[in-house]
């Protein structure tokens, strides 16, 4: 397993602490949270790329997935008319180009709040979306990962067997990912993603939970038995990257949560 460094919890600072932070902590590589000061895709289109791949070289860490910000104000390719439709499409389509320019394996799309579609028109809608996306990161040579979110946080596709049918579907280039957090509060088993999915499972998300709502919490602190967890994913066969996926409830001080998080996972292995 390689472990990486989320820069959402960076979004205040610097981005080459984020990078300074993962060499220095012992992260293998960056998941690069797509919003501004730091990753915005438009910007990094006109440029901007650039200067995070100095950085990648500097400290020898590569970014490794490109997760955009989406499923929140402006965009949510899930919801809104036919223009806030295309206007979300085609900031994603930008998104990939970026991620081409860093030189990332992978980016990382979620499955947003629909509103309250009915079903059948919300799985419509998500299917246009993601047949769109993959033919686009085809041409582009880059892999899609998709992420399912809590109840909490979206409306559709939030446990394993809803979730599983959308890779039944024929879209190249979509792998399935796991944030432990999304199946470990509906009672479901978070290595049953990676049983059921098989070779479809492209990575995951590793954090702690409270059992209770969508809350990311530094390793140890919550209740998951965390050191399991990962022995039976390693048992379950899966060897890929895997995110310590601390989110803005760190932000104050995302250096010291970085360190804290990389130590007490290395510690359970």
């Amino acid at each position: 397993m390689k472990f990486g460094l989320f820069t959402c919890g960076y979004q205040r600072g610097s981005l080459e602490q984020a990078f300074a932070d993962a060499a220095s902590f012992g992260y293998d590589y960056i998941e690069l949270w797509g919003g501004r000061p730091h990753a915005y895709g438009p910007d990094l289109v006109r440029g901007a790329a650039d200067g995070i791949r100095r950085l990648s070289e500097k400290y020898c860490i590569p970014v490794r997935i490109y997760t955009p910000e989406h499923n929140a104000y402006p965009f949510n390719y899930m919801m809104g008319d036919q223009a806030q439709w295309e206007d979300s499409i085609q900031y994603l389509k930008t998104a990939i180009k970026a991620s081409t320019l860093l030189g990332a394996e992978a980016l990382l799309l979620s499955i947003g709040h629909s509103g309250g579609l009915p079903p059948e028109e919300k799985k419509t809608r998500l299917l246009k979306s993601l047949r769109v996306l993959s033919e686009e990161a085809w041409k582009m040579g880059q892999t899609l990962l998709l992420e399912n979110l809590t109840p909490m946080e979206s409306d559709g596709y939030t446990d394993l067997e809803s979730y599983q049918l959308l890779f039944e579907e024929e879209l190249p280039c979509l792998k399935a990912m796991c944030d432990v957090v999304v199946p470990f509060v509906q009672g479901e088993d978070p290595v049953e993603y990676c049983r059921v999915l098989g070779e479809k499972m492209g990575h995951l998300h590793l954090t702690d939970s409270n059992g209770s709502d969508e809350s990311h919490i530094m390793p140890g602190d919550g209740i998951m038995d965390l050191g399991k967890l990962i022995k039976d994913f390693q048992n379950a066969g899966y060897k890929g990257n895997v995110t310590i996926e601390l989110v803005t409830n760190y932000m104050e001080d995302p250096s010291g949560a970085a360190a804290l998080a990389i130590g007490r996972v290395k510690e359970l292995l």
